[in-house]
């Protein structure tokens, strides 16, 4: 019933397998990639025609991760998988990137790729088994895509590349990077790393591609087994005689354009080339709309050969830099008087406004997916109005670019950032473009660094950015430093270094043409160095070091730790005690189950009260130590005082001045706060006060004047009394009385018995105070 081809190699340890024919049959091409226990489907489909008028390409990829794959089900009200994730967005574009550019020039029918994680078993990163299943599924599928390619991911530790490490090894390595090659080049790049060297960062690239070529060899050998026809292609029609017209017609108008500085004015010089072009060919767009969409290519190609001549025979480029030039920068800090930290970073005509806000444990973004639900005190939101490039369009919810330069920005900055036993507050950086040209991701990457060592966040080192680009004919080639917006879309490459003085902390890097070689790749790394150290001197021009103090709009956070055994008395039965504390105090609270607690407000008093309510709880009475407390209750004998926290001690009377006291109202009343001095705990954990040896207004000790007491004199020998006779022998007592008395005269009838207060005793053994404690009557 099924025709199964598949093919199988051993690659980091592991065994690869890839395989078609068992399922989705309909599709073009489908693929299931099995590494370890991680398997991902991939289906491609093609539409066989291209809609009337049609003039770009189509391609779509979707990945998905199903939660049953790990044994789970989406938390949430919707217990279905729903809009793309954060990281189904970002792996999507993973899977596009290097892939695009593969299909030849000039087909425009509409593929999709939908790539699904159906088991994940926890150590195999099902992205780059969805890349490979993407690149394999592609390949059989008889579109034109002059793949395959292969993917890989590398980590770094104790000097040793490490071939798609688990999530275990990339947290505890220097290193995050993925690549995706043909057999013969690199095409895309996207990593994060923890100040690591330009060598070592190449090495990576280098180790990956070796990695990557085993994968196109494997998607070769089930080609060959499994391949369907290749489609027939429609000749591309010699439009050369229409070039040569288009260039006598517009060619200086172009390259007059080009020699324009200001982005506004050369596009406008731009459109009335064009505008000239359409108008010179508008008898084809109603006789031939095909051919008058091809002239319209025609224009963009004559573009990019002014552009490109420029810098390759003249190394002069669109704004009148050299190719190593970067644009004047503008940073300033305090950009906005109410934010926690805020920068404004202009580097010619792109420009970032990015603001910090810090915040408490509660403002975690809670990320559910496969690996289950997790917390994270880090994020970067990256927001590209249309206004920042002078257009109209739509406005709303990021779409899959946003996220991505958001991404990147992310990456480029989180190596630098403290822990969070170091700094334990939620950070997000918000960055809004508000012009652009040329690289917005790394502005938000210098104004996202500047921004947080506004708000005090201790970086380890502060981060910049910058944009390469490349221009390649042949064998000759141009590296470009900070490119422009013109220059990213007529060049070849977009290369982006992030990194500190001391190494780089993001690669990424996407390629439009069938790759770049190791030589090329060394010469942009070290050319975007020096322009990295530059734009660094600029930045520190506005502020070169992380503020010592946070804003006064920004929330404190007071961190401590308590025995473990005490967590349940700071909660309190169902969680009564720490809802009083926070309703009283006005400060947040949170406690682990290590005993961890943070108090936060943005009100020092509110902190210190909370700080000092709890540590009352926890704390145990320390004899000759003062306290401050508050009368709670007022007794026959002296009054209550809570002073710390949860506890309460109790003043006798006599403890309340070093005069006589009548009544412990004249003295205290309820709800003053009092300073005391423990005298004594006992072993019930009775804590008895002293407010008389404490001076009321200042806190200090006094000396107690008051005289002690005598010392009783030792009693003499009461002398043998004789014996007294066994106990059966006393004689008879008499009768019992009614009321309890043995004899008429012997004792006197009592009253009914007093009921006795809580807390009192019978009193001492000499006739001490009656219904007090033992340890008050020693007085």
């Amino acid at each position: 019933m099924f025709d199964i081809k598949k093919t199988s190699i051993e690659w980091g340890g592991k065994t690869l397998t890839l395989e078609t024919g068992r399922v989705a049959r309909q599709a073009d091409g489908a693929v299931i990639a099995t590494l370890g226990e991680t398997v991902v489907l991939c289906a491609v489909t093609a539409a066989r025609s291209v809609k009337e008028g049609q003039d770009f390409f189509p391609l779509t990829v979707h990945y998905q991760e199903k939660y049953s794959a790990a044994g789970r089900i989406p938390g949430g009200f919707f217990k279905r998988e729903r809009g793309a994730t954060e990281k189904e967005t970002l792996t999507s574009r993973l899977i596009d990137r290097p892939i695009r550019p593969l299909f030849p020039e000039g087909f425009y029918n509409e593929i999709n790729v939908i790539a699904q994680v159906l088991s994940y078993d926890g150590e195999n990163e099902p992205d780059i088994v969805a890349m490979i299943a993407a690149s394999a599924a592609l390949t059989i599928s008889g579109v034109p895509f002059m793949g395959p390619i292969g993917a890989a991911r590398v980590g770094y530790q104790d000097g040793e590349y490490i071939l798609n490490p688990t999530l275990e090894q990339t947290k505890a390595g220097e290193l995050d990077l993925v690549v995706a090659a043909t057999h013969e080049a690199v095409m895309m790049v996207e990593s994060e790393a923890k100040e690591l060297s330009e060598e070592v960062m190449l090495g990576a690239v280098v180790f990956a591609h070796q990695e990557s070529k085993k994968i196109v060899e494997a998607i070769i050998d089930l080609a060959e087994q499994a391949a369907k026809d290749p489609w027939e292609l429609t000749p591309v029609a010699d439009q050369s005689a229409q070039k040569k017209k288009l260039k006598d017609l517009i060619g200086a108008d172009l390259a007059a354009a080009y020699k324009l500085t200001g982005k506004q004015d050369r596009q406008n010089a731009i459109n009335d080339a064009r505008t000239k072009a359409r108008e010179a060919f508008a008898d084809l767009k109603e006789s031939d709309p095909a051919q008058y969409l091809g002239v319209l290519k025609l224009v963009k190609k004559l573009e990019a050969d002014v552009v490109r001549t420029a810098i390759l025979k003249e190394g002069r480029r669109i704004d009148g830099r050299d190719t190593k030039t970067v644009r004047p920068i503008e940073a300033m800090v305090h950009f906005l008087p109410r934010t926690h930290g805020s920068a404004l970073f202009t580097r010619g005509e792109t420009q970032a406004i990015c603001s910090t806000t810090l915040g408490t444990k509660d403002a975690e973004q809670m990320i559910d997916g496969l690996n289950g639900l997790h917390y994270e005190h880090f994020m970067l939101h990256y927001n590209f109005p249309p206004y920042s490039v002078g257009e109209v369009g739509r406005f709303g919810a990021p779409g899959r670019r946003e996220v991505g330069h958001g991404k990147l920005a992310w990456r480029a900055l989180h190596p630098v950032l403290p822990s969070k036993e170091e700094f334990p507050y939620t950070i997000r950086v918000l960055s809004d473009i508000t012009e652009s040209n040329g690289s917005s991701s790394m502005a938000t990457v210098c104004g996202g660094s500047l921004s947080m060592m506004d708000a005090g966040v201790p970086l380890k080192r502060p981060v910049s950015g910058i944009a390469m680009g490349l221009i390649l004919e042949g064998k000759d080639f141009a590296v470009i430093s900070d490119i422009l917006g013109d220059e990213d879309h007529l060049g070849d490459m977009d290369f982006k270094v992030a990194g500190t003085s001391e190494g780089i902390t993001s690669l990424q890097m996407d390629i439009k043409i069938a790759g770049i070689t190791e030589q090329i790749m060394k010469v942009a790394l070290a050319q975007a160095k020096e322009g990295r150290a530059h734009i660094l001197g600029e930045m520190n021009k506005a502020l070169g070091e992380t503020r010592t103090e946070l804003s006064a709009h920004a929330p404190r956070i007071e961190t401590f730790t308590i025995d473990k055994s005490k967590i349940r008395d700071v909660i309190g039965t169902g969680g009564k005690v720490i809802r009083e504390i926070v309703a009283t105090t006005g400060a947040k609270v949170d406690i682990d189950d290590e005993g961890v607690i943070k108090v936060s407000s943005s009100d020092t008093a509110q902190i210190e009260a909370a700080i000092n309510w709890i540590k009352g709880i926890v704390e145990e009475a320390e004899v000759g130590k003062i306290y401050t407390g508050k009368v709670v209750n007022i007794v026959d004998f002296g009054a209550f005082v809570n002073f710390m926290g949860g506890k309460d001690g109790l003043v006798h009377v006599s403890e309340m001045k070093n005069e006589r006291v009548e009544k412990p109202g004249d003295v205290v009343t309820e709800g003053q706060e009092v300073k005391v001095k423990v005298l004594e705990v006992d072993q019930r954990g009775k804590v008895r006060l002293s407010m008389r040896v404490v001076d009321q207004e200042t806190g200090a000790e006094l000396e107690d004047t008051r005289p002690a007491r005598e010392p009783r004199g030792e009693r003499g020998d009461r002398g043998d009394r004789g014996d007294r006779g066994p106990r059966g022998d006393r004689g008879d007592r008499g009768p019992r009385r009614e009321g309890g008395e043995r004899g008429g005269d012997r004792r006197r009838e009592r009253g009914p018995r007093r009921e006795r207060s809580e807390g009192e005793n019978k009193g001492g053994e000499d006739g001490g105070d009656v219904g007090l404690p033992s340890f008050i009557t020693d007085n």
